[in-house]
């Protein structure tokens, strides 16, 4: 927005130390007429007929006073302008890197020396909004290449079902109409998570009162079906543990970290526990299943979009769309809590999830 230029802060610093030193000059002259001046008296003979008269001293003490006067006001000008050039000079650093920025490079740092003050105290808020900006800017962008290429994949896969059945018009009708809505099917469920995902980052939603456990117990419920085909035991235990938030949002996050448990697990013979309870005040959810070793260092990428653990065992029956994790941490975040993935030493995950609690 424009604006009318005005003065500088240097000026106005510079200014405002001249203007102090000539008011400081203004008292003391003031001091010496009240308290020694004005007792002098005004007549021929002085003081005890001895001492110059008040007239004598003040047209003597008057072109001093102002000459000092000037000097002071050119000095405070002086002085106040370096002064006020020295402490301004990191604001002019902080500046320069604020414009830098709104130029699109988030990559510069002020990184200021010396010791802690306002200045300091500024710049290095400022730099820590920066790598803030820069690591959110960067995942955005990383997050918009994958859903381009997790979209473009099952449209390409449409695209190239409906040439095939217009070069073969003889090919299965049935096979292609069943493949088309299988891929058909995959594009929903990734635009209706991307949806998801960005509604519980935005946090546009109406809080109530939910209990944990029963949302745990109807998410276990929902994906019964799904364990007992892939001969997996499901157990849900613990108390109660309410929370403020949304009914809707939190069933969805329960199950995706169940639905994930359950197809991320072994071949046979898994387990998956969710156990929730309260701890100082605080709403948990702990949910443990079994399967192969993971990596530590795969463990923090699972909560990225689209970032998949391919070291676990997965299946195209519940292949995913790589958002589950990312849409959980979502909404933990939207929630005020905190999201702890932890790999087991006998294999599987341990996910938990602490919100703020209610009574």
């Amino acid at each position: 927005m424009a604006r009318r230029r005005g003065l500088s802060a240097r000026l106005k610093l510079a200014l405002s130390y001249a203007g102090f030193l000539a008011v400081a000059g203004a008292l003391m002259l003031a001091v010496v007429w009240g308290f020694l001046l004005r007792y002098v008296p005004d007549n021929s003979q002085g003081l005890l007929g001895v001492s110059p008269n008040r007239y004598l001293l003040v047209h003597t003490f008057a072109p001093a006073a102002a000459v000092a006067m000037a000097f002071l006001l050119v000095f405070g000008l002086v002085g106040g302008w370096i002064l006020a050039g020295r402490m301004l000079a990191p604001l002019t650093r902080i500046t320069a890197a604020a414009r830098t920025a709104g130029s699109g490079s988030l990559a510069h740092r002020i990184r200021m020396k010396g010791r802690q003050d306002e200045f300091r105290e500024l710049s290095d808020a400022f730099d820590s909004m920066l790598e803030q900006l820069e690591s959110h800017v960067a995942e955005q962008q990383r997050f918009a290449a994958n859903a381009s290429h997790e979209l473009r994949t099952p449209l390409a896969v449409q695209r190239a079902l409906l040439d095939v059945a217009r070069k073969d018009p003889t090919r299965d009708r049935d096979e292609l109409i069943e493949r088309l809505q299988a891929v058909n099917t995959r594009a929903i469920d990734l635009t209706e998570a991307l949806l998801l995902l960005s509604r519980s980052d935005r946090g546009n939603f109406t809080r109530e009162s939910v209990d944990l456990s029963l949302v745990a117990e109807e998410a276990a419920e929902t994906l019964l079906p799904l364990a007992e085909r892939r001969r997996i035991t499901l157990d849900v235990t613990g108390e109660a543990a309410r929370t403020s938030g949304s009914a809707e949002l939190l069933l969805r996050m329960l199950t995706n970290l169940v639905q994930n448990a359950i197809v991320h697990n072994l071949p046979d013979g898994g387990t998956v526990t969710v156990h929730t309870g309260t701890q100082d005040g605080t709403s948990v959810v702990r949910v443990e299943n079994t399967g192969p070793e993971l990596p530590p260092e795969l463990v923090p990428t699972l909560t990225e979009p689209f970032q998949r653990g391919t070291e676990r065992v997965r299946t195209e029956e519940h292949a995913g769309v790589g958002l589950g994790l990312a849409i959980v941490h979502s909404i933990v975040r939207a929630h005020d809590g905190t999201l702890d993935l932890a790999p087991r030493p006998v294999g599987g995950l341990l996910v938990t999830v602490r919100l703020p609690g209610t009574p």
